[in-house]
């Protein structure tokens, strides 16, 4: 019989203390193997990410990192979770988003998520991407509106929309107390969109009466989608919902409200995207960084910042979009374990236009299955402890200050969003990633890594065409978009020609000396559009004249070892190209050999390369 030691189970009992210096000895030994010579934290360092906001994440976090103390969950600084238990209640609010502009088209919507899990909805009302606001009581026929919380989005006509909802409410009986939800009021918000001269009026009013009459119901929205979608980064998105809460706060409790009223009036949204603990991080500072907005006001016990996550559209891809549902359920976990309150999961067509009824469903069991099979929600702040969330989460919430007291300085929200400031600043952001996303250090599958020419469309139930989005104020971004735009012209070419632009792959040697360049660059040109031709799968000098005839390709791209390229590629390089090649391309790093026109290789500016051969291609 064994008997355990008198403090429990000692798993490592047996082994000396591990020290951080060997460790590093270990990595050191690696890196020259790799032929990287480092010492010490130099090595450690070679393994370090540098991430957004200029962030580093490095190899190894320990119990030697510091972060500010996490506190409880439910507790300030709320670090850990709004409430004490967290989402182990019944786990996060399953909140859908609706757009169809037909009542009785949203009504079948509407009734078949709520009969399949979803908890609460999501409207956009009004103008000409909503139901009108006429038809509101139409759309939510047969709707307990005692039981599931209704969230607007009207933008413009939220003055109406929220009358609307609420006489549809007293109609039908519910009691004031009863009726949940937000009358989406998002001033500063419609104004990042529009470029409109922010008005706050409304949003008083609506909050003073949210207050008086209807105290499960809140009245603002403060949405920090508008500067996500535009290419902010993380620190950009948190600061910038800081200073539009605060710009609340102040317009409230001018109007009278008290500063803990106002907190309960204010819901903020933010997105969740397929780096799970960038996610994750993001909530926690969030609701970190708004306590400490409530203490200052003199009401910190206020400070429990309300949730609402959605799936980034940013992230989003039209081709190959069967990857989207990856990318929503990584974002939807993060969200999960970040503590969001409530949770939308775009379906996987969103960047197609509006979704049908399967694309719906895969949406919503998204969360059921993370919530019924994985059980996240059983654990309450799952990341909490983790030396690298934590510390993250503080590097984060320390960035994301610096850029709300930046937005202050210049006179807050309203003042950043006229001037152009904000503007200005996710303009320079999204540059930046725009270089990472053009050289494929950010991949995109299915999009500018592992693209798939042959794809077949979806194939989706007939829906009527998305809503005009709305314009005039900050734009809005897409991962793929400069990937798009070269297989648009790919698709263009295929349309009036019957065929795509092709490139002939001459793969010099045996197959272990040209399959892994040969798999690169087919891969490369594919991502804009561009057939391969590899057949024969290798040629020589003698034989590659004859080969770049028969493929039909107007490009060749050489595709082997460094030692074959300096045996082989000049020669055959001339060859191909008295052949009639326009371009003679080589994978691998520049050498200077005679009659290779352009090199790609691994962190080459994919999108310029490619987007100069169509037009040498003469594809429009």
């Amino acid at each position: 019989m064994t008997v355990l030691p008198a403090d429990g189970l000692s798993l490592a009992a047996e082994f000396p203390a591990p020290a951080h210096e060997h460790w590093q000895r270990l990595v050191e030994g690696v890196l020259r193997k790799s032929g990287k010579d480092a010492e010490g934290s130099a090595a450690e360092e070679a393994l370090s990410t540098t991430v957004e906001d200029g962030l580093i994440t490095r190899p190894l976090y320990t119990s030697r990192e510091s972060a500010p103390d996490a506190g409880y969950p439910g507790f300030a600084p709320f670090t850990r979770g709004s409430k004490p238990e967290g989402n182990a209640a019944g786990g996060w609010d399953v909140r859908q988003r609706h757009a169809l502009t037909d009542p009785a088209r949203l009504n079948e919507a509407v009734l078949a998520d709520l009969e399949n899990g979803v908890t609460s909805l999501w409207l956009t009302v009004g103008g000409a991407s909503g139901v009108p606001v006429s038809a509101l009581a139409g759309a939510l026929d047969g709707v307990y509106l005692d039981l599931a919380p209704v969230v607007l989005d009207a933008g413009g006509e939220t003055d109406a929309a929220a009358t609307e909802l609420l006489r549809v409410c007293a109609e039908r009986g519910v009691d004031a107390r009863s009726v949940r939800g937000n009358l989406g009021a998002d001033p500063l918000g419609l104004a990042a969109r529009t470029g409109a001269e922010p008005d706050p009026s409304a949003a008083v009013h609506w909050a003073q009466r949210c207050v008086q009459e209807f105290p499960g119901l809140r009245a603002l929205t403060v949405d920090a989608l508008p500067y996500h979608e535009a290419g902010g980064s993380a620190a950009e998105e948190l600061g910038a919902s800081l200073a539009t809460g605060v710009a609340l706060l102040r317009a409230l409790t001018d109007a009278g409200l008290s500063v803990e009223d106002a907190c309960g009036q204010l819901e903020f949204r933010y997105a969740a995207t397929a780096d799970q603990f960038l996610t994750i991080a993001k909530l926690r500072a969030a609701r970190r960084l708004w306590s400490r907005v409530a203490e200052v006001c003199g009401a910190a016990g206020s400070g429990a910042q309300r949730q609402h996550a959605v799936t980034s559209s940013v992230m989003m891809t039209r081709r190959d979009p069967w990857v989207n549902m990856l990318r929503t359920t990584l974002a939807c976990l993060g969200a999960g374990v970040g503590g969001a309150d409530s949770v939308t999961v775009l379906p996987f067509d969103h960047a197609l236009g509006l979704p049908d009824a399967f694309a719906r469903r895969i949406a919503r069991n998204t969360s059921t299955i993370l919530l019924e099979e994985s059980h996240l929600a059983r654990v309450i702040d799952p990341a909490g402890g983790s030396w690298y969330v934590e510390r993250f989460t503080a590097e984060l919430a320390d960035a994301a200050w610096s850029f709300f007291q930046e937005i202050e300085r210049s006179g807050g929200q309203g003042a950043a969003l006229r001037s152009g400031m904000v503007g200005e600043r996710l303009a320079a952001t999204w540059a930046a990633r725009s270089k990472n996303l053009a050289r494929r250090k950010e991949p995109v599958t299915g999009v500018s890594e592992f693209p798939h020419l042959s794809e077949r469309p979806v194939e989706r139930e007939p829906v009527p065409p998305g809503p005009a989005e709305a314009s005039g104020g900050l734009p809005r971004v897409r991962r793929d978009e400069a990937f798009e735009a070269l297989r648009a012209r790919s698709d263009a070419h295929l349309t009036a020609t019957g065929e795509r632009p092709k490139v002939f792959l001459a793969a010099l040697g045996p197959a272990a000396a040209h399959t892994a360049r040969a798999s690169f660059a087919a891969n490369l040109f594919q991502a804009g559009g561009i057939e391969p031709v590899h057949d024969p799968v290798s040629v020589d000098t003698a034989s590659a004249a004859d080969a770049f005839r028969a493929s039909g390709a107007t490009v060749a791209c050489l595709c082997s070892s460094d030692a074959l390229y300096a045996e082989q590629a000049a020669a055959v390089a001339e060859a191909l190209a008295a052949a009639g090649a326009r371009r003679v391309f080589l994978a691998g790093r520049p050498a200077g050999y005679s009659g290779v026109d352009e090199y790609v290789f691994a962190g080459s500016d994919v999108v310029a390369v490619l987007s100069s051969l169509l037009d040498r291609m003469d594809v429009a």
